[in-house]
C-alpha cells in the first residue's frame, strides 16, 4: 500500500522540531507505588508505553490514549502529536499502545469495515485494548469519567471503533483524519461518547467527503460527525459560530472552521467537525494542535 511509505516518510518530516517521548513512558513494567495497586507489565505480549507524569499522586487523574496510524508506531505518532508534554503539564497518565503488523511489515489497527485490516487477520484489537483500559486502572488511580482517545487515520478509525464497542470505558475521544463504519448497524453505543472529527478538506488519503479503501468504503467527515450526533441524542441543527482555528502551519490565517452539535444532547454527548479548509492527511500541525484538542477531550468527562 503506497501510503503506508507516505504516512512513515512525512511523519518523521513532520516531528523533525520534536523530541521522542520521554525514556519513563517505556517503563511500562514500573510499580505504581501505590498501595493496593497491582505491578507489572502491562499489555501482555503487546507492552504498553505509560508515561507518568512527576505530579502523579496516586490520586485519580485522566488517562488519554494516543491510537498510531497505519504504518506507523506509537514512537513515531507521539514525535508528530507531541502529547507527552501535555501529559507532564496536565498531570494526566499518557499511554500509547501499538498495533500488529501485517504482511506488508506495517502496524496496523483491526478497525472497521474499510480501515485498515489489508490481510483479513483476525486479530480483535477492541478487545485488547479494552483490557489495557482496564489494566491501566488496575496499576494506577484513574478517574473512570476521564478516559480519552486520540487517534490519527487508521488511529482514529480504531478511535471510533472503541467508542461504538466500550463507551462504558470511553469519555470522548479525538479522530484525524479518521472515520466512521460505513455499516452503521456495527455501532452500538452503550451510552453518550463526547466526539471529535479533524479533517482536512483536501485529504488525498482518506478524503474528506468519504471514499474507499481497496473494495471497502468509508464514510465523509460530515457523515461521521452525522452518526454521532445521532447516538448521542444531539440537535441536528449545527452550530457554526465558533471562530476559527488555526492548526496548520503551511496554510495562511485561521483556516479550520467549527461545526458543533452541542444542544439537545443526551448526557455526556457531544460531536464536533474541525474543517481544515485546504489541508491534507498528515497536517503541519501549528503548537496549540495538540492543546487545543485536550481541551475539546477534559472539557467532556462522563456526567
Amino acid at each position: 500500500m503506497r501510503v503506508a511509505v507516505t504516512l512513515v516518510v512525512v511523519l518523521t518530516a513532520c516531528g523533525s522540531n520534536h523530541s521522542a517521548a520521554s525514556s519513563d513512558a517505556a517503563g511500562s513494567g514500573s510499580s505504581s507505588g501505590c498501595p493496593g495497586f497491582e505491578t507489572g507489565a502491562i499489555g501482555g505480549s503487546r507492552p504498553v508505553h505509560v508515561h507518568v507524569p512527576a505530579s502523579y499522586n496516586c490520586q485519580p487523574v485522566p488517562l488519554v490514549i494516543m491510537l498510531h496510524g497505519y504504518s506507523a508506531t506509537s514512537l513515531l505518532e507521539e514525535s508528530y502529536l507531541y502529547i507527552t508534554p501535555q501529559s507532564d503539564a496536565r498531570g494526566f497518565i499518557y499511554a500509547t499502545p501499538d498495533g500488529t503488523v501485517d504482511s506488508t511489515g506495517n502496524e496496523f489497527w483491526n478497525a472497521t469495515d474499510a480501515c485498515c485490516n489489508l490481510d483479513g487477520s483476525t486479530v480483535d484489537d477492541s478487545t485488547y485494548l479494552s483490557g489495557v483500559i482496564t489494566e491501566i486502572e488496575s496499576h494506577y488511580a484513574i478517574d473512570p469519567k476521564q478516559v480519552f482517545l486520540v487517534g490519527h487515520s487508521n488511529g482514529g478509525f480504531m478511535s471510533y471503533r472503541m467508542a461504538c464497542d466500550h463507551a462504558d470505558q470511553i469519555a470522548a475521544f479525538a479522530s484525524l483524519a479518521g472515520a466512521m463504519w460505513e455499516d452503521t448497524t456495527k455501532c452500538k453505543p452503550a451510552n453518550p461518547v463526547a466526539m471529535l472529527e479533524i479533517h482536512g478538506t483536501a485529504d488525498t488519503t482518506i478524503a474528506y467527503n468519504g471514499g474507499t479503501i481497496g473494495a471497502s468504503t468509508f464514510p465523509s467527515a460530515p457523515t461521521s460527525v452525522s452518526d454521532w450526533v445521532t447516538f448521542d441524542g444531539c440537535d441536528t441543527t449545527a452550530d457554526t459560530s465558533a471562530a476559527p482555528l488555526d492548526l496548520d502551519t503551511m496554510l495562511a490565517g485561521d483556516e479550520t472552521t467549527i461545526t458543533r452539535y452541542a444542544t439537545g444532547c443526551q448526557s455526556g454527548g457531544h460531536a464536533e467537525l474541525w474543517s481544515i479548509q485546504g489541508g491534507g492527511h498528515i497536517p503541519s500541525l501549528t503548537t496549540s494542535f495538540t492543546p487545543d484538542v485536550l481541551d475539546f477531550l477534559f472539557a467532556h468527562p462522563k456526567p
